[in-house]
């Protein structure tokens, strides 16, 4: 089955977003690339050297949180969209409450972590980087 991972771009504040996430999440990045280290035919730009051209953080058993600084080079991000909200389902109520708690702080909360009518504790929020989560955890858990 092929996997879905989310792969976000900053307009030069990747590595402190990623850092936030690795600070809720826990894990290590098994890979973190700057502008300055790959190979091009193009000179890169002093200002740009330091940007992240690619970071990865893997989150749980199947999911890696990908991301990268815009360029010049290669395109600006101009507008980091409303139109998606990366889910996360916890394990239990305690882990969706650390993750709602944690990636919500400095942003700005659109709908408050609690039980819902569809029995899931559920929330929703824009990180303090303009992301939109959700965070979701499911009372009948089906084994």
């Amino acid at each position: 089955m092929a996997a879905v991972n989310p792969y976000l771009t900053f307009n030069g504040n990747c590595e402190e977003a990623f850092n936030f996430y690795k600070s809720v999440f826990g894990g290590e990045f098994p890979y973190i690339g700057r502008f300055k280290d790959m190979p091009s035919e193009q000179p890169i730009p002093e200002s740009e050297k330091e940007k992240i051209m690619h970071v990865s953080l893997p989150i749980g058993k199947e999911t890696i949180l990908m991301g990268s600084d815009s360029s010049n080079a290669f395109g600006q991000a101009t507008i980091i969209g409303n139109n998606f909200s990366i889910s996360v389902n916890a394990d239990n109520e305690e882990e969706a409450t650390k993750l709602f708690n944690g990636l919500s702080s400095g942003g700005k909360v659109t709908m408050p972590l609690n039980k819902t009518f569809w029995g899931a504790l559920f929330g929703m929020f824009t990180d303090k980087f303009g992301i939109n989560w959700m965070v979701n955890y499911d009372f009948d858990q089906k084994k």
